[in-house]
């Protein structure tokens, strides 16, 4: 699986733990930056994750910054993303079970690294519960029904 992963300043030392997760998982990791602490815009990072992504060249995508909040909102302004920010397992289990996120959002200042890889895991893990409801509902969020 493709994974595309940012963040700004703010995610920076949570997004290398979950890269280096990601990659000992056997994943192919793309990391659009930022690549220090350098103060920077998380809107930036986050059309430089879902841009791609919506575009299908990755098959999801992780997104990180102080709170997971602003970098969401960006990604989600993306036609074709749907960004889901999880500070716990099962909003994770439900966002990928329900609503077939294809962008994870965290906040490095909300969770701490042995969560945030729970969370990671979970994820990942969980596969779209397709048909019925929830398809139809994932559709109505796309604005194809």
């Amino acid at each position: 699986m493709n994974v595309i992963i940012g963040s700004d300043h703010g995610g920076f030392k949570l997004k290398a733990v979950v890269k280096e997760w990601l990659e000992a998982q056997g994943y192919q990791v793309t990391d659009v930056g930022t690549h220090s602490e350098e103060s920077c815009d998380y809107p930036d990072i986050a059309r430089l994750v879902a841009q791609p992504l919506a575009k299908g060249e990755y098959d999801r995508g992780i997104v990180i910054c102080g709170t997971g909040i602003g970098i969401s909102i960006t990604a989600n302004k993306v036609p074709g993303i749907r960004a889901a920010l999880c500070g716990d397992t099962f909003s994770a289990k439900m966002s990928r079970m329900h609503n077939n996120a294809n962008i994870l959002a965290m906040g490095e200042r909300v969770i701490g690294q042995g969560l945030a890889l729970e969370i990671l895991e979970t994820w990942f893990a969980t596969e779209f519960e397709a048909g019925g409801r929830h398809e139809t509902r994932v559709a109505k969020i796309e604005g194809r029904a």
